[in-house]
């Protein structure tokens, strides 16, 4: 299952908040999707602070590249660090 393997991507990031939504369901039929799911991430992780937004999507970007489009079509991330 796709949400497994996000989250298993993304344990590097020891996350003490991950949640993972598969909205895939709600764009069906979607033109340009190739069949990849449609994903909505909300991930919080101590090393994301001092860090910029770009930096904490590139790090998960760069977590989940590979993925990228053929099993994930599109993903929107919120990653805050912990206090934010």
């Amino acid at each position: 299952m796709t949400i497994n393997i996000i989250r298993n991507r993304l344990a590097f990031l020891q996350p003490t908040k991950l949640d993972i939504v598969d909205e895939s369901s709600l764009h069906q039929g979607h033109k340009g999707n190739n069949g990849g799911g449609h994903f909505n991430l909300t991930i919080t992780s101590e090393i994301f602070k001092n860090k910029t937004t770009m930096e904490r999507h590139r790090m998960v970007y760069s977590a989940l590249q590979d993925l990228i489009p053929k099993t994930i079509h599109a993903l929107s991330i919120k990653a805050s660090a912990p206090l934010e």
